[in-house]
């Protein structure tokens, strides 16, 4: 076991874990952080994405010891004081949720996509958004929910 500060969500957490536990269990597991959801466990779904220094990572591939003294930011981090960011309140808004599963995941890559590049295009938001798999085919309200958030 080795002791670790993580930064999750601005808040400072000395966590005691195996350096290469994935980061996913020690948000889940450790912290409680339930909103990031383990998938597949290879990188390939997107269920797990979270932000690491401000880019989206997928959680269940990074080894906690690479995100010690890292800026790291789940979904349960992403809105202020109760407030939505505008890329949630549209998600809520335009129903894009199906079963749901997935869907802190898509919002934490639209949200670095958005970061990124303000204005998208649909094809950028397919690049961006390829590597999130929707079981429930909600496709075309997420990207409809990105472009709508940035204002297009």
């Amino acid at each position: 076991m080795k002791k670790m500060i993580l930064n999750v969500n601005r808040q400072r957490h000395e966590v005691a874990v195996e350096a290469e536990t994935p980061l996913l269990w020690v948000l889940r597991d450790t912290l409680g952080m339930t909103g990031t959801k383990f998938g597949c466990g290879k990188g390939l779904c997107g269920a797990c994405t979270v932000h690491l220094d401000g880019q989206a990572v997928r959680s269940c591939s990074i080894p906690t010891s690479a995100a010690a003294d890292k800026e790291i930011l789940t979904i349960e981090g992403l809105a202020t004081d109760g407030q939505l960011t505008p890329l949630q309140q549209t998600w809520c808004d335009q129903d894009v949720a199906q079963c749901g599963y997935c869907q802190a995941g898509q919002i934490m890559q639209a949200t670095a996509l958005l970061q990124e590049n303000p204005s998208p295009t649909e094809s950028d938001i397919d690049d961006a958004m390829e590597g999130n798999i929707c079981r429930c085919a909600t496709y075309t309200r997420i990207k409809q929910a990105i472009l709508t958030a940035s204002g297009q």
